[in-house]
């Protein structure tokens, strides 16, 4: 789990991390959750004089914003999870907000990070699966039923490998850092290998690791240009995982992107600046996106927003 105290300005004034002790059960895992937001509040009060006005939370999986449930995640094992109410009570009737941990690391990354004075951006999220948040004018669209974003599940291969939605060649089972696992590790004979080590087998000119290295980018290049024929971004933020490999995943994405485009007006592609840091600092901002009170940038104290994701990983 990683939390933050948050400026309005969205600077941080202070970070921690804890285990999710996911180990111990789902009831356990609530009770860290809480218990660690009513730390940081503390923390804030201790530190700054004043306790945070808002809270935010981000979690993986299925949510109902628009009540504060975390409906489902197999990570974390919860169903239907009164999550605002719970940690407002916690935090004595603290305003509350509840967001998905990719899009709120896409409403950072667009305020804060890569996106920053980009209008319309996608964000792309390269880790266990595939996911995406679409940036518009400050906010993220989640779409009619909160499913807005979903790159993942986009079919770039008919017929190709069973996704765990019930597809089958949908862009997470070819391009995530899992897939290119799984692969590398197929070729290489090595049970443990990971894409880590696969792009360094492709900076090393290891011709196994290329091939299947460059599968996995012309099929991410094939999702993103669907989302530029259907959004038009002028920003395609790329983060995760697989981002990790810089210019090894950059240079050959970028070409294949450029090749596929007809008409469209081809996207800036760029790595995601915050990093793991991203939705907990997004959970921030949707803290302060609650408040309509306004603070003097002059006086970060008050300013101080709880945010909190924890996370599958």
């Amino acid at each position: 789990m990683k939390a933050a105290l948050l400026a309005q300005d969205g600077s941080v004034l202070f970070e921690a991390r804890r285990p999710t002790g996911r180990e111990h059960g789902t009831d356990a895992v609530v009770a860290t959750i809480l218990d660690f937001a009513a730390d940081l509040a503390a923390e804030g009060l201790a530190r700054f004089g004043q306790a945070p006005l808002a809270a935010g939370v981000a979690v993986p999986g299925t949510i109902d914003e628009e009540n504060g449930i975390a409906v489902f995640s197999a990570n974390l094992g919860w169903r239907d999870l009164p999550m605002r109410a719970l940690l407002g009570a916690r935090l004595g009737g603290l305003p509350v907000a509840l967001g998905h941990d990719v899009r709120s690391g896409g409403l950072a990354e667009g305020r804060i990070g890569a996106g920053r004075g980009v209008d319309r951006f996608l964000f792309i999220a390269l880790g266990t699966g595939i996911a995406g948040a679409i940036g518009i004018g400050g906010r993220i669209e989640a779409g009619a039923h909160g499913y807005g974003g979903e790159i993942g599940h986009v079919v770039v291969r008919p017929g190709g490998p069973l996704c765990g939605c019930g597809a089958r060649g949908c862009l997470e089972t070819l391009a995530s850092a899992s897939a290119v696992s799984r692969a590398w590790a197929e070729a290489s004979g090595d049970l443990d290998a990971d894409a880590a080590g696969c792009a360094l087998a492709v900076e090393a000119g290891d011709k196994r690791a290329i091939a299947l290295w460059q599968n996995a980018v012309d099929a991410l290049a094939d999702g993103i240009v669907v989302a530029q024929s259907l959004l038009d971004p002028s920003t395609v933020i790329v983060g995760g995982g697989l981002a990790e490999a810089g210019d090894t995943l950059f240079t050959p994405l970028r070409a294949a992107i450029a090749e596929r485009l007809t008409f469209q007006m081809p996207p800036e592609v760029v790595p995601a600046a915050l990093k793991d840091t991203a939705a907990s600092l997004g959970a921030g901002l949707l803290a302060w996106d609650l408040l309509s009170v306004t603070t003097p940038a002059a006086e970060p104290v008050p300013g101080g927003a709880a945010t909190l994701l924890p996370s599958g990983e």
